[in-house]
């Protein structure tokens, strides 16, 4: 891989006051390497294995603290010829050629080698580019191997680069990186003890434990109870804890296991005892939700014939919607498009009741702040918006007058709005998603009809493919990927709000039926989390809804999940990830989690009774 400086990174969209200008012209740098490739004017010699170098010791010495301290705190002729013990010949004489022309091939089976000869010899720029090299290269197979040098070689940035990444993507990593078994206790038990472990239950945190002891039983079995306090044995299933832990050999065998068994069975049947006396129970330790990885922000919508300000978040650890209060808010907002970059939410377009939006807003989820940004060049309410390669596509929608088939494309990096080709249908109150690389728009309203319609934009050739037709026209539709297909769910077909589903494969480019929603809605939120799809809010062709659930691909169904603490329609759900301030935005009273768990149950039991009593009384009265 190449890696090399850039002339003048404003050309990138770099700022004038913050990119480091470089003093000598690439010319002049090959010009000065051609030099010691003829030998010409050299004043040392570096001497490693096989290979001899002549090099000037004014370039080595401008990017070395190593050999600038050698050839400046020696006399000349002392230094003339070195060799430098513990750096292979091949790896030095791209040391040189960096140090020369500032490129530098680093590769993956020797990246370790690289930074660490770039360490020793005091080459901060070098050791930065190996850097951006192995984050590049960083995956589940790899990233336990890459913290454990990082902590060797003392260089926090990476450590706490790969360490994130192990922490985002632990589930993965516990079952494909042979690696983590061969961690040590401490480090197995302080990455799986973390609050910030991503994880959706856990029970893979249990598993990977039992993994790691039969790694090797005869050393490992009497760290059993030291693991099981690293997993919240409060939030397992009961079946799953009398029947995996308990149970389990390695558990048995230790004394040391028992109180830590009596603690868990004594919380999990306080929590089954729903009319248990006691009103309040504080959530133990044992049982706190870990934070959350990903956070589904929704901004505004409509509700009591009204459009939205309010700000909610969805804590997928707790099952918690909570109410935001951001600084400077947004003004109130309803049928508008939103995406993410990074810890931005864009929301574009829009309709306050009065007036069609061309204007479009950046919440910074980290400052709290909200930026006006570029506007359109068209006015489009009902617009369908995507995030694709760094790029924000805006596509149809309703400008006051007419519905749209023309489309746009935002640059962040250079503020501005681009035209590109208009779909083939008109289309406002669609929706749009991406897959490898294309944005997909279906359904929509054209002025006269709901659409059953879909097309493909493939932006490297600017061009709108005509997809099959849906099973069932759907405007106020959602979509979104998942699995490598293209989910589209509820929606107005022209006579009623739906709840029906359907999926679009590209690889049979066919479109298949799958299970309905319990509840029918239009214009509601949609994302996926924790790999199930959330339906959020809505309009069910009465009024706005409030209620979530869930899709399990795996099983095909719908889940019931926590109510928005509003009833809302005509707003987006996005997926905000990583979040530094992640604490901001989660269920603040996560002690009180048991108590208003055990009160939903309680409630969710006196209606049962009453629907069960009110049956029984008609039927007695029909009798």
């Amino acid at each position: 891989m190449q890696i090399c400086e850039l002339e003048d990174e404003l050309e990138q969209g770099g700022s004038a006051t913050s990119v480091p200008q470089r003093c000598i012209s690439y010319v002049a740098m090959q010009a000065l390497y051609e030099m010691r490739l003829s030998n010409t004017l050299c004043d040392a010699t570096i001497h490693q294995d096989e290979f001899t170098f002549r090099v000037h010791r004014a370039i080595l010495s401008s990017c070395s603290d190593y050999f600038r301290t050698l050839f400046t705190t020696s006399v000349p002729s002392e230094k003339d010829t070195i060799t430098i013990a513990g750096i292979r010949g091949a790896i030095m004489e791209r040391i040189i050629k960096y140090a020369y022309l500032r490129e530098c091939d680093v590769r993956e089976e020797d990246m370790f080698e690289m930074y660490a000869a770039a360490d020793y010899l005091g080459m901060a720029s070098l050791q930065e580019r190996c850097i951006q090299y192995i984050k590049k290269v960083l995956r589940p197979s790899n990233a336990v191997v890459i913290m454990l040098y990082a902590r060797q070689r003392m260089c926090p940035q990476l450590y706490a680069y790969t360490r994130a990444y192990i922490m985002r993507h632990f589930v993965e990593i516990s079952r494909r990186c042979a690696d983590l078994m061969n961690l040590e206790l401490d480090d197995l038990y302080e990455l799986l003890s973390d609050e910030t472990l991503n994880v959706k239950d856990e029970e893979m945190v249990w598993q990977c434990c039992v993994r790691w002891i039969k790694h090797d039983p005869g050393s490992r079995a009497q760290h059993v109870a030291k693991l099981m306090k690293a997993v919240r044995l409060g939030l397992l299933r009961t079946q799953f804890f009398m029947d995996e832990v308990k149970e389990n050999p390695f558990v048995t065998a230790c004394d040391a296991t028992k109180p830590i068994v009596i603690e868990a069975l004594t919380f999990l049947y306080d929590l089954d005892m729903v009319n248990s006396t006691q009103n309040k129970i504080k959530t133990p330790s044992i049982a706190m939700p870990r934070l959350p990885h990903d956070v589904i922000f929704t901004f505004g919508g409509w509700s009591e014939g009204l459009p939205q300000s309010v700000i909610e978040t969805y804590d997928t650890r707790a099952d918690r919607w909570v109410k935001i209060d951001a600084g400077n808010r947004t003004e109130v907002r309803a049928y508008y498009g939103a995406a993410t970059i990074g810890p931005m939410v864009y929301c574009i377009g829009g309709y306050d009741g009065v007036e069609h939006f061309n204007t479009c807003r950046r919440f910074d989820a980290v400052e709290k702040v909200w930026t006006e940004i570029a506007p359109m060049h068209s006015r489009r309410c009902y617009v369908s918006v995507v995030e694709l390669s760094g790029l924000i596509y805006a596509m149809g929608g309703y400008d006051g007058h007419n519905r749209q088939n023309t489309a746009e494309v935002y640059n962040p990096r250079t503020n501005q709005w681009t035209m590109i080709n208009p779909m083939n249908h008109l289309r406002s109150d669609a929706d749009a998603c991406t897959l490898e690389g294309k944005i997909y728009i279906v359904g929509g309203f054209n002025g006269q009809e709901c659409l059953s319609t879909a097309e493909v934009y493939d932006p490297r050739e600017n061009a709108w493919t005509l997809l099959p037709n849906m099973h069932n026209r759907r405007s106020g539709v959602s979509c979104i990927a998942h699995k490598g297909t293209i989910n589209v769910i509820g929606g107005f077909n022209g006579i009623a709000r739906m709840s029906s589903c359907e999926r679009y494969d590209p690889c049979t480019n066919r479109w298949r039926e799958f299970k309905d929603m319990y509840h029918q809605r239009s214009n509601f939120g949609i994302e996926v989390i924790d790999d199930m799809i959330f339906a959020i809010g809505g309009y069910d062709g009465a009024v706005a809804i409030s209620q979530t659930e869930c899709y399990v691909a795996e099983t095909n169904e719908w889940l019931e999940a926590t109510d928005l603490n509003q009833m809302r329609s005509a707003f987006k759900a996005v997926i905000v990830s990583g979040l530094p301030n992640v604490r901001d935005y989660i269920h603040k009273d996560r002690e009180s989690l048991i108590t208003e768990r055990r009160q939903k149950i309680h409630v969710a039991e006196q209606e049962g009774d009453f629907i069960a009593s009110l049956s029984a009384s008609t039927i007695n009265d029909v009798d």
